[in-house]
């Protein structure tokens, strides 16, 4: 019996240990990485407008890049813009479906139409799976 004491309480103390790992879902997500968010699409969303034009002149063609590439590239400027403000002025509240999760489409599934996170880094070799490839000609 003595020795039954000390094991049920070391196993206990075990799978009370083991259920704190959990998560949430939203906990990704939290208010500084939403003002984060928010400054860095304000001071970076112009980047959208090379990334743009390079991705249809890739696919396109250059008339298409620098037409259509140029309003498209634009248009996302703009939205970027936006979207930083939204997330700026409105960090300290969970505003997207109770969390702090961006709230626009993300480009997982549509390459080229939704948004990532963090706008487009240029030119740059980087570690972070949420930034475009620069797309070379094969």
């Amino acid at each position: 019996m003595k020795f039954l004491l000390p094991v049920a309480g070391l196993l206990l103390s075990v799978s009370l240990a083991s259920a704190d790992i959990q998560q949430p879902p939203s906990s990704e997500w939290g208010p500084t990485r939403k003002l984060g968010r928010g400054l860095g699409n304000i001071a970076y969303g112009l980047t959208e407008l090379p990334t743009s034009m390079m991705s249809i002149n890739y696919f396109e063609g250059n008339s298409a890049a620098f037409s259509y590439g140029i309003v498209r590239g634009v248009g996302r400027v703009f939205a970027r813009l936006g979207y930083g403000l939204y997330d700026t002025f409105l960090f300290p509240v969970p505003t997207y479906k109770g969390t702090y999760a961006p709230p626009y489409k993300s480009n997982v599934q549509w390459i080229w139409s939704g948004y990532s996170e963090f706008p487009p880094e240029l030119l740059f070799e980087t570690r972070y799976p949420y930034v475009r490839e620069d797309q070379q000609d094969p």
